[in-house]
């Protein structure tokens, strides 16, 4: 054979030889990488070529699928009471992705998951039947906090204390998923719109937007201060002076009500006053680490290990800090923050007596013939402070209601405690200040813990702490639940 031929030959072979390596090596140990890559977009297809699995509320479907007729994407995704719902469901776009529940459980809800595959599935390589989620969600009592807060911006959690049930997440703005569920110029149009006004209808504040809890903290403050011995009566006047100075500093911390109120009273009196120096004062008498123990027994700086939320809710800060940083945590200012969700937990913690049940909007996820894949019906649980401790806040809580600032929670016949608050905002308070509102409230045999937020108060200073904006949301989740 002609020598260059024959090298000629050679070199094809080991480019054929090259060539069926590579394709090898693309199928056997890259298929499964690309074929999960988030670029591929047969994925997508096949995620709408058929009917999505539904989430669920008190037994009834809040989504659903439209046949649209499309060759890509043949199925959309639909929602019941869409704005309602949104801080839940999130959204399931052909465009945009998903988010929230949609987002977590994906998989479940397109038929991927593994754990749906019958035996013929897997042979055949075909898509599993998909599968559902079945929420905690309570439909009436999420109703009620969504109509209570049309006209605010703000948001609620409430929690069921005995079983870490969460009964409804509540934001307002709201938005409908359904708006941007496909892939059209009409869903353009819609998520354009949403992103202009900074993405805060989508923002869902109740779960991922950490705040200044501002004096709801004083709870934390307060069990802090019981736990390690510093109060032992909630009766007992406190020596500390009305005319506050920050330790420190040279600066006098003001309350709401005139200093001589607030001087030498009782944790009782100070908690239904929301008198700052006694709060100030107990933070710097226990120092960081133990204010931070306690913040963290009731999850502060912890990663909450439920579906939606995989970073901690709230923050006590870590970092060394001065005296006066201190001092001003125990009022919930500086550099604490926590979301409705977490003061929430705070609350159900105290009226459990003192037993954190791990809150979860999921209650189980099953496949479609509705054998259960995944429960959170057995969830942890954590004695954060002792049965005296939580009952001792509790009663404290109860005057606030009765005879403090928390007035406007009451509902005849049930037993309620409340603490609200008013946290500043912006450089030099430039921000209006946000409104906080946390309670309890039992009656035969049921319990409930609601959280209010409200972040656009055009009212006077004293009116948002005194509860006149977010108690009214309270007051009205928290009826939904205990009267039925």
């Amino acid at each position: 054979m002609n020598k260059t031929i024959r090298r000629a030959s050679v070199f094809c072979l080991l480019l054929v030889l090259a060539l069926l390596v590579r394709v090898t090596w693309v199928q056997a140990y890259q298929g499964q990488a690309l074929a999960d890559d988030t670029n591929n977009r047969r994925n997508l297809i096949g995620k709408y070529e058929n009917p999505l699995g539904n989430i669920i509320v008190g037994g009834e479907a809040i989504t659903g699928s439209q046949d649209t007729g499309g060759k890509d994407f043949r199925y959309k995704r639909t929602y019941t009471d869409g704005p309602l719902y949104a801080p839940i469901t999130g959204y399931s776009s052909q465009a945009f992705g998903s988010s929230m529940l949609e987002g977590v459980y994906k998989n479940i809800l397109n038929g991927t998951d593994n754990r749906l595959k019958t035996i013929m599935d897997t042979l055949t390589n075909k898509r599993a039947a998909p599968g559902n989620v079945l929420t905690t969600i309570d439909k009436d009592v999420q109703k009620a906090g969504y109509d209570a807060l049309q006209g605010k911006q703000g948001s609620a959690v409430a929690i069921d204390p005995a079983t870490g049930e969460i009964l409804a997440v509540v934001n307002n703005p709201s938005f409908d998923p359904g708006s941007i569920s496909g892939a059209g110029e009409a869903e353009q149009k819609a998520w354009s719109a949403l992103s202009a006004d900074q993405g805060k209808a989508m923002e869902n504040t109740a779960l991922r937007k950490p705040q200044a809890p501002g004096s709801t903290f004083k709870l934390v403050t307060l069990a802090a201060a019981i736990e390690n011995g510093l109060v032992t009566n909630i009766d007992t006047p406190t020596g500390i002076p009305g005319d506050y100075t920050i330790p420190g500093t040279r600066t006098k911390l003001r309350s709401e009500v005139d200093d001589s109120l607030c001087n030498n009273v009782s944790p009782r009196t100070a908690l239904k006053l929301s008198c700052n120096n006694v709060y100030a004062e107990f933070a710097h008498k226990l120092g960081q680490d133990k204010m931070r123990a306690m913040a963290e027994k009731l999850g502060f700086n912890v990663v909450q290990k439920t579906p939606v939320w995989t970073s901690p809710s709230s923050k006590y800060p870590t970092k060394k800090m001065s005296v006066d940083q201190v001092a001003q945590t125990g009022i919930g200012q500086f550099d604490v923050q926590a979301t409705p969700l977490q003061m929430a937990m705070v609350t159900a913690a105290i009226e459990n007596g003192g037993k954190l049940v791990s809150p979860h909007e999921v209650s189980e996820v099953t496949d479609s013939n509705g054998n259960v894949l995944e429960s959170f019906k057995d969830p942890k649980s954590a004695q954060v402070m002792s049965g005296k401790t939580a009952s001792m806040l509790q009663d404290a809580m109860r005057t606030v209601a009765t005879e403090g600032g928390g007035k406007n929670v009451q509902i005849p016949g049930v037993e309620s405690g409340a603490k609200t608050g008013t946290a500043q905002r912006g450089v030099n308070n430039s921000l209006p200040p946000l409104a906080w509102y946390t309670t309890y409230g039992k009656t035969n045999g049921k319990q409930i813990a609601v959280t209010v937020v409200i972040e656009n108060s055009d009212t006077d200073r004293s009116e948002i702490g005194g509860g006149k904006l977010a108690a009214p949301v309270a007051q009205k989740m928290m009826k939904a639940w205990l009267k039925k």
